[in-house]
């Protein structure tokens, strides 16, 4: 998925961010629930709701775990560019086997995060798709052993 970029961070009331803690516990909690949790209507929980995900403040998903989807290998993929990375950036985030992509400071220009289904899907995509794009000047790959933690309830501070 790609994400707009925003220039400024919206603000958020507490009630907001009771709300978005919420559904961080459950995203399949009820409006109903939440409005008696957070000390609103269901029908104001439904449009506060509706107006974070329109400001893209929030997105409620199903998260899968990609063993138990067939996707047997995960792979970290630092790469190092020459000249303007934005362009090599937008080619990435088209790869269906890309999950996460990020402009980085330090040893590499992009990081991208990489779901195949085996050894010989990352190696194609490496060496046919991500190694051939205009501007890749070096990949490392970090292949995934064990995902030991994966959170997205980082909270609302």
């Amino acid at each position: 998925m790609t994400k707009t970029p925003r220039t400024k961070a919206v603000h958020l009331d507490d009630t907001a961010k009771a709300i978005v803690q919420q559904l961080q516990i459950d995203g399949r909690r009820s409006y109903s629930e939440i409005g008696k949790a957070v000390g609103l209507s269901e029908a104001a929980v439904r449009q506060r709701v509706q107006k974070l995900t329109d400001s893209g403040v929030l997105q409620v998903v199903a998260v899968t775990d990609p063993l138990q989807m067939g996707f047997n290998r995960q792979a970290m993929i630092g790469i190092r560019t020459s000249g303007d990375s934005r362009a090599l950036v937008e080619l990435l985030t088209e790869m269906r086997e890309v999950d996460y992509v990020v402009l980085t400071a330090g040893s590499f220009d992009i990081l991208v995060e990489v779901v195949c289904e085996d050894d010989d899907e990352l190696i194609e995509l490496l060496h046919s798709k991500i190694r051939t794009l205009p501007g890749v000047v070096e990949t490392e790959t970090f292949v995934y052993l064990k995902l030991h933690k994966q959170l997205y309830n980082w909270g609302t501070r």
